[in-house]
């Protein structure tokens, strides 16, 4: 049973991109791997089109293998319910990097960056409803232009 549990434990890892904690950490990795910086502005408790792009999107096996080989995730999340309120420290960041990379406030908003903070590419909203077209056009950003 221990053996069963250890194995759908270590399975459940591979089912799920890994999104960092904090900007600072995927932008240390992707300098480290030769990686580009995936930064999405999501409103993860109020936003449809947040949730839809999590669920379809980056919830997804294609995606996952994507990231897993050529991005460091970080979601800029701005919850508005309090029981999902972020500690200071990250709101902070969360606003420092909303500032820079999303201005004008746009939900979800997904930024494609090299690890210095160049932008490379962005898009707004959940692109055309359409999760494989938007996986399509992620990984042309990663195959053409290498950090």
């Amino acid at each position: 049973m221990k053996l069963l549990f250890l194995f759908i434990l270590a399975g459940s890892n591979l089912l799920f991109a890994d999104w960092h904690p904090d900007f600072e950490s995927a932008r240390k990795l992707a300098k480290e791997n030769g990686k580009y910086i995936l930064l999405n502005f999501s409103g993860s408790d109020w936003c449809a089109p947040c949730i839809k792009l999590r669920q379809e999107v980056f919830d997804s096996k294609d995606f996952e293998q994507l990231a897993h080989n050529s991005l460091e995730l970080y979601d800029a999340d701005f919850p508005r319910k309090k029981k999902n309120q972020l500690s200071k420290e990250l709101q902070e960041s969360n606003d420092a990097l909303a500032e820079k990379y999303n201005p004008l406030g746009k939900f979800p908003y997904t930024v494609i960056l090299t690890a210095d903070g160049k932008v490379v590419k962005a898009w707004e909203g959940y692109p055309d409803n359409n999760s494989a077209l938007f996986i399509d056009q992620l990984k042309s950003v990663c195959d053409v232009k290498r950090p």
